[in-house]
């Protein structure tokens, strides 16, 4: 799911052909267009178990490149090495898969001397990022005291904020919460910055490389945002709407909200959202939020239908 959605951003938001994505990602062209027309979750369906090649060992052979490309070139493995190192991973492969894959991926490297990677800014253009992190407070619904959980997203530009509250933090609320907040937005951003939440991703490798999970990559696909995790233990990638998490807490749940369900308090938290807006830009003091909205919201792209995930 993730190159599908790889290649339709790419396509449908950066605008590059299909020849051209074609050859970067080493695929026909035919498979490209199937892609573009893939919105929805693919079904697998696997007869049996096959035994242990290089394909599952791709993504550990690349890091290996990638990492030791930075080093002297005496310092770097070479294929028969790299094949060794992989053999004590639990490869069964053979030596050519790994050497031809080698050779492939230096000529790629060589015809594009940067190398694509994500990477989190600290400076943001209109429409470009949005940080989304969750956060627990104590509340009253229908005369209870219950813990609940706070989904918080900050546009980095402007500073918009939205917030929605639910019982709990399944992947159905996380997929409910997007739906909300882009159509509190009335769009979507280029990229969404997360932590490492397991309702997102699968699996965390070396550097930026994740493994994101395959229901929130059919949201992101459909909606065509560039998911971004944070490094871990770098809580500062996505600092504003860590930040926020407290001045929401002082904000909106002291002294604790009473309401009589999640209805009312979410009309009430999207309420205070707006109200909120009018607030100081905090690095552009001479304009308020909602003014730097003004700006961003028409850069954000147009949002066609809800993704109906949960």
């Amino acid at each position: 799911m993730d190159i599908i959605a790889e290649i339709r951003r790419r396509h449908l938001v950066s605008g590059e052909s299909i020849s051209s994505i074609a050859r970067s990602l080493n695929i026909s062209r035919p498979t490209v267009r199937k892609h573009l027309k893939t919105v929805a979750e693919p079904v697998y369906q696997r007869q049996s178990q096959s035994v242990p090649k290089l394909g599952e060992y791709k993504p550990l052979l690349t890091q290996w490149l990638e990492t030791e490309a930075r080093l002297p070139k005496k310092q770097r493995r070479t294929a028969q090495r790299l094949f060794e190192g992989l053999l004590e991973e639990g490869y069964q492969g053979a030596y050519d898969s790994v050497q031809r894959f080698v050779k492939q991926w230096k000529v790629e490297a060589k015809n594009s001397p940067t190398v694509k990677q994500a990477f989190i800014p600290l400076t943001f253009k209109p429409g470009d990022v949005c940080q989304f992190d969750w956060s627990q407070e104590t509340v009253e619904l229908g005369g209870v005291v219950q813990t609940i959980k706070v989904a918080h997203f900050r546009l980095a530009y402007s500073r918009k904020m939205f917030v929605i509250a639910y019982p709990r933090e399944t992947q159905e609320m996380v997929l409910d919460a997007h739906n909300h907040a882009f159509a509190f937005y009335g769009g979507v951003p280029l990229q969404m910055i997360y932590d490492n939440l397991t309702t997102v991703v699968d699996a965390v490798f070396i550097g930026k490389e994740r493994k994101f999970n395959r229901r929130f990559m059919t949201l992101a696909n459909h909606y065509l945002f560039e998911p971004v995790a944070c490094t871990p233990a770098a809580g500062w990638e996505k600092g504003q709407v860590e930040n926020l998490v407290g001045n929401i807490r002082e904000w909106l749940f002291t002294p604790r909200a009473k309401f009589a369900n999640f209805s009312q308090l979410n009309a009430w938290l999207t309420m205070r959202c707006e109200e909120l807006s009018n607030r100081k830009h905090p690095t552009l003091p001479s304009r308020t939020i909602a003014h730097c909205f003004q700006d961003e919201q028409p850069l954000l792209r147009k949002i066609t239908a809800v993704c109906r995930l949960c």
